[in-house]
């Protein structure tokens, strides 16, 4: 048979299913239908074929495409037509995981297989509702036990359902934790030593100011322009910050204070201790 006579089949195949197809379940599908033909259809010419559809439906005159989702291939609407579509599904589109469920999912997807146990201790809060919720709308599966802990507990997965749900064909294709959270994560900038000459070294160094300046108040800022070059801002006169010699004075006039109590206390003494 030529493949643009199998095309036509794999086409409807993909469109009646419930639930996405496999290549391999097409490759049987196809043979089953034609059984009477003395050459069998192979897996190359199927992925061939469903390549031609990809790209058919792939152009802007269609609504839907066929896309690999949820480990199979369907016909997928567009996401452009989203909004017109939850108008006819209504509140289908509306339901939402919660927050508790949305945090278990997470961690099973990440981390399967993984016991209620294991999520418990990551979440910190008791999992049982969340698991359950996920394992009735079929999110998440029981794949067996952890035969090497105590009491031998459950271990769950993600199922075929979760795939299909995300638009992913395997838990690979989940987005790598370091991408989701690029935006928020702040990398220090790295000085080299090897990167500035001894010059440079010296002159940054040489226009750092002095402690004397800056108990003055010569200098209230640091900062670096654009070539590099460090820029030491200057304080208004309005500036509250003690110059050096108003340090000084101050601390005479303390040291004075205190000579004067001290011969005031002592002279206190010797009247009411006459020799």
């Amino acid at each position: 048979m030529e493949l643009s006579e199998i095309i036509p089949h794999i086409e409807v195949l993909i469109f009646a299913s419930d639930k996405p197809l496999t290549s391999l379940d097409i490759v049987e599908l196809i043979n089953n239908s034609f059984g009477f033909l003395e050459e069998r259809i192979s897996l190359d010419q199927v992925e061939t074929a469903v390549e031609g559809i990809r790209e058919k439906y792939a152009a802007e005159f269609y609504p839907f495409e066929v896309r690999e989702s949820g480990g199979g291939w369907q016909f997928l609407t567009k996401k452009d037509y989203h909004k017109t579509i939850a108008q006819l599904n209504g509140d289908k589109f509306l339901k939402r995981l919660s927050n508790a469920a949305l945090e278990t999912l997470a961690i099973i997807g990440y981390k399967q297989p993984i016991t209620k146990g294991e999520i418990e201790a990551i979440r910190g809060v008791n999992s049982d509702y969340s698991i359950q919720k996920l394992l009735e709308k079929e999110l998440i599966l029981i794949s067996g036990r952890n035969e090497q802990l105590p009491g031998k507990p459950l271990v769950y997965a993600t199922s075929k359902t979760f795939m299909d749900y995300f638009g992913i064909n395997s838990a690979a294709d989940l987005p790598k934790i370091k991408e989701v959270l690029a935006e928020q994560i702040v990398e220090g900038t790295i000085i080299k030593p090897e990167d500035f000459t001894d010059n440079q070294i010296a002159d940054a160094m040489a226009a750092l100011p002095t402690d004397d300046e800056i108990i003055e108040g010569d200098v209230s800022d640091l900062t670096v322009n654009e070539e590099g070059e460090l820029i030491i801002a200057e304080l208004n006169e309005s500036s509250d910050i003690v110059s050096a010699s108003e340090v000084a004075s101050t601390d005479e006039s303390t040291d004075a204070t205190e000579d004067d109590s001290d011969n005031l206390s002592n002279d206190v003494e010797d009247e009411n201790n006459p020799q």
